[in-house]
């Protein structure tokens, strides 16, 4: 394997490690959108939302990995042990019929977030997800639904 070339530009400060307080306090996602955490990784609602596929999560690594490129293979693991846990949960409390998970690499690959990230989508019979573009979700309405999704990730694991 070898290192990959890093795409942030100069004097990014990264919006994902604000969520788990590395940096200065994050303007957007709330300790409160936080759904699920271990040593490792960190799950919360996301504060950009698509229409038809509200409550979808990002989680991310404790530790700041530009992309795939430079994660760790314990931090991938713990990455998808949180995705699983959120895709059981959307399903047990969203109702939904279905769970997209995406993740994006490098500019080419349509990274526009210098951290790697994984995206867990609640997914609906003909919810037009990838013909939609998303806006920012309101705190309250993310609240909710960070409740109902760490309510059963508490009874369950």
């Amino acid at each position: 394997m070898t290192a990959s070339f890093s795409h942030k530009p100069d004097g990014y400060e990264c919006p994902f490690c604000r969520v788990w307080g590395i940096e200065q306090p994050n303007q957007g996602t709330k300790q409160w959108d936080i759904i699920y955490q271990n040593e490792k990784a960190t799950a919360f609602i996301a504060s950009k939302w698509w229409p038809n596929n509200k409550g979808h999560v990002l989680i991310v690594p404790n530790q700041h990995f530009e992309n795939i490129f430079e994660l760790p293979a314990d931090y991938a693991v713990e990455i998808h042990r949180a995705a699983q846990l959120t895709a059981f949960a959307m399903k047990s409390t969203y109702g939904c019929d279905g769970i997209s998970t995406r993740q994006h690499n490098e500019p080419a690959g349509n990274q526009d977030v210098w951290h790697y990230h994984l995206h867990v989508y609640p997914r609906y019979v003909n919810d037009q997800l990838y013909l939609t573009k998303g806006s920012q979700s309101d705190p309250d309405e993310r609240a909710f639904y960070a409740n109902k999704l760490r309510s059963w990730i508490k009874e369950n694991i």
